[in-house]
């Protein structure tokens, strides 16, 4: 069972992650989102309102989870400083850091930032986790018990490498969906029907995603067997591979990835 929780913010993270929480169990809880459609999550187990004073007094959160637009974070977190004294910060922004988040909510904050990405949604995510000081074992656990309802999670001390973190898994989906796309195009272009390119696209990344889930080697070793010598997929690796194509190109895409999420620190 999750215990109560405040979510500040029910876009598609928070939604995600919601839900993964319902599926283990979740006791009465509050999210404060003014959208319209921030309602449609309400639920027995969960009442959405559209600002924090609507929140009885006596509620008190386990945990209070970040999931705003790192751009909104100064004019919305410090009205939260008052949860300070019992809860655990988990912050989804991408970019602000824990000393940032401690400027908001005041010294007392308890803070842990974390970096999920979409497939929460099918809790099939990945989280990369850092404590900020004094964050004790229970609410560490607290933390994890949230994430891990929407995929696997992993901790580090060092808060710098959740920007790269950023890079490779935060924004890493969209890498993956953009290949989607492009395979569909091409196929289109050469002549495969629509809907079968559509399938075709689609079910060789979700596939090739499972087997590379599932084996223990190196995504190397994966690509090299599936690339027979003087065969099809060597004469199109050839043309992704040859510098500055891919490799140079997802180098380039990481490093952006990175800086702007240090950017995004404010």
């Amino acid at each position: 069972m999750i215990p109560s929780i405040l979510l500040v913010g029910c876009g598609r993270m928070g939604s995600a992650m919601l839900a993964g929480w319902r599926e283990r169990g979740l006791a009465p809880s509050y999210a404060v989102d003014p959208a319209p459609g921030a309602a449609a999550n309400a639920g027995p187990d969960l009442t959405v309102v559209a600002d924090l004073v609507a929140i009885p007094a006596s509620f008190t959160p386990a945990a209070v989870i970040l999931a705003v637009k790192p751009q909104n974070a100064a004019e919305t977190l410090p009205a939260y400083a008052k949860y300070t004294s019992g809860a655990v910060f988990l912050s989804i922004m991408a970019g602000r850091t824990i000393g940032g988040i401690s400027a908001l909510l005041g010294p007392a904050g308890k803070i842990v930032r974390a970096m999920p990405n979409t497939p929460a949604a099918v809790r099939q995510g990945v989280t990369v986790a850092c404590p900020g000081a004094g964050v004790n074992q229970g609410q560490r656990d607290l933390c994890d018990a949230l994430l891990q309802a929407i995929g696997k999670v992993a901790w580090v001390d060092d808060e710098g490498l959740l920007d790269p973190v950023t890079a490779v898994s935060g924004s890493g989906p969209a890498y993956v969906f953009l290949l989607a796309e492009l395979m569909e195009r091409e196929a289109i272009r050469q002549g495969i029907p629509a809907d079968l390119a559509r399938l075709l696209a689609r079910q060789t990344v979700a596939g090739s995603g499972a087997l590379l889930a599932a084996s223990p080697e190196e995504s190397s070793a994966l690509r090299v067997a599936v690339t027979s010598p003087g065969g099809t997929t060597k004469a199109a690796l050839d043309v992704l591979m040859a510098d500055p194509a891919w490799p140079a190109l997802m180098q380039k895409a990481i490093e952006a990835a990175t800086v702007r999420s240090r950017e995004l620190a404010g």
